[in-house]
């Protein structure tokens, strides 16, 4: 059933129509969850045997990749400078493993997910990369040419390519699991740290400390060895994560565009984009050492690289931020409908806002009510990005979108189970309802009116919302509220 109404001058700025039906019915609040209840979860799906074999397949080939690197990087290193390399390229793995976290805090993306991505980049695409490398060089060498070129012809080109592979093929089977740029630049930076901690291995065990030993002993070893971690991981451990950036940003724009064409050539121009500027930096210390001249690598890092990674950095803060103001963007529609308050969607604006609506669940629910609040976060974040995927036209096909109106009822029902977990328990605010154009409060006094949405709403939530009816399975797209009348009980006179 369409809405009839339309909303005038209230905070959600007479964007979509109101539901149909009366002023709703006296509010009361819901009632505290039993003692030992469980918190509640979003749905999990099925785990199909299709699903099963794909699953199964991908864990032995990363499997089978991370057998042929162990085997491989100890029988060219030896036990001892192999436990030298994987210590020395572990170490800085959790500091950028944190910082692609970071960029998805407000959304976090499946854990099995970032962990494929990882071990992609540190088996999959090493094992691929180095045999190519390896057979490249072997090629160069019996046509006379200089190994150096191994390194600007062949290895940015297979490694981009290996590395982005796993996202890709998340992107091409998982959609739904990249919610736009940012959430691509976690996948592929994910992949990119895995492969560089994978060759940081090698640099360091092999050509640092096995080198020095050989040669000097075991003190030019250890001295080889910070000399390395310190250009390689201080000073450009950012490289691989910055070129496979490139790609994220093209798998991003593709994810979040209905456009056929732009889905092929925006990840395709990523690519490309990191293939280049890889080739770029392996080219820099090839001219230096070539001409003599070590001056044109510092001025190539400086002048190039250096600017390209803040752009970079700039621009996975300015994502960052634009996700969070996505919810104040989308999420109106369903304070229209009745289905959300305004303070609930201004609580979700900023993490500032967040820890501040989870700070306020602890004080009035306890831990029980922080990890709803948190969950109930997640899946309001979750909404927004379906809804906007909605606006953008992504789902094509029918199965598609009665999918995603699945996902949206699903989504709508979470919201409202978390929502139990805190609201209407604070005994420092009115009782009341929202029914997408004022607020209708109880206060202690028993007395009962409706007061309009303030400009600025007060976060995190001040008020109870009680919650719809369940929606039914719309049939197409359409704005919140056509999910059947609400209800129509009149409040009592003078209300």
């Amino acid at each position: 059933m369409r809405p009839d109404q339309r909303v005038a001058g209230d905070y959600a700025d007479r964007m979509a129509d109101t539901p149909p039906g009366g002023a709703p019915p006296p509010p009361t609040a819901p009632a505290a969850p039993p003692p030992g209840s469980v918190t509640p979860r979003m749905p999990l799906r099925r785990l199909g045997w299709r699903r099963f074999l794909v699953l199964a397949g991908v864990v032995l080939l990363i499997a089978a990749g991370a057998v042929f690197m162990v085997f491989t990087l100890g029988e060219s290193l030896g036990a001892q400078a192999l436990l030298v390399g994987v210590i020395a390229a572990v170490l800085p793995v959790p500091v950028l493993v944190s910082c692609f976290l970071w960029l998805d805090r407000y959304e976090p993306e499946p854990l099995k997910y970032l962990i494929f991505c990882f071990a992609w980049g540190a088996f999959v695409s090493t094992a691929i990369s180095l045999n190519v490398n390896e057979g490249a060089a072997w090629l160069f060498k019996g046509w006379g040419l200089p190994s150096a070129l191994v390194a600007v012809l062949v290895a940015p080109f297979i490694e981009e390519l290996t590395k982005a592979a796993g996202p890709i093929l998340l992107l091409i089977f998982r959609r739904r699991e990249f919610s736009g740029v940012t959430d691509a630049l976690v996948y592929c930076g994910l992949s990119a740290v895995g492969f560089a901690m994978v060759e940081n291995i090698l640099y360091l065990g092999g050509y640092g400390y096995r080198v020095g030993v050989e040669e000097y002993g075991p003190a030019t070893g250890a001295q080889q060895v910070i000399a390395i971690f310190i250009v390689r991981i201080l000073i450009f451990g950012f490289a691989h994560p910055l070129f496979t950036s490139m790609t994220g940003v093209g798998l991003g724009i593709a994810a979040r565009t209905a456009d056929r064409r732009v889905r092929v050539l925006a990840p395709i121009a990523g690519l490309l984009l990191a293939m280049m500027l890889h080739g770029t930096w392996n080219l820099l210390p090839s001219l230096a050492v070539a001409t003599g001249q070590p001056l044109i690598a510092l001025y190539g890092y400086i002048g190039v690289m250096v600017p390209i990674f803040f752009g970079m950095v700039g621009l996975a803060i300015w994502l960052r931020a634009w996700e969070g103001r996505l919810t104040e963007r989308t999420l109106p529609d369903y304070v229209r409908a009745g289905w959300l308050t305004p303070p609930e969607v201004a609580a979700l604006g900023s993490l500032g806002r967040r820890h501040a609506a989870r700070t306020w669940a602890r004080r009035i629910a306890g831990d029980g009510g922080v990890k709803a609040m948190r969950g109930y976060q997640f899946a309001a974040t979750r909404l927004a990005l379906l809804r906007d995927g909605m606006r953008r036209g992504l789902d094509r096909k029918q199965a598609d979108r009665e999918r995603t109106a699945r996902e949206e009822r699903e989504l709508l029902e979470a919201i409202a189970a978390y929502r139990s977990f805190f609201v209407g328990r604070d005994p420092q605010t009115p009782v009341g309802v929202w029914d997408g154009q004022r607020y209708h409060l109880r206060f202690p006094d028993g007395s009962q009116r409706a007061v309009p949405a303030p400009d600025e709403p007060v976060v995190p939530i001040p008020v109870v919302l009680t919650p719809p009816p369940p929606p039914a399975h719309p049939a197409a797209y359409g704005p919140p509220g056509w999910y059947g009348p609400r209800p129509a009980a009149p409040w009592p006179p003078g209300a």
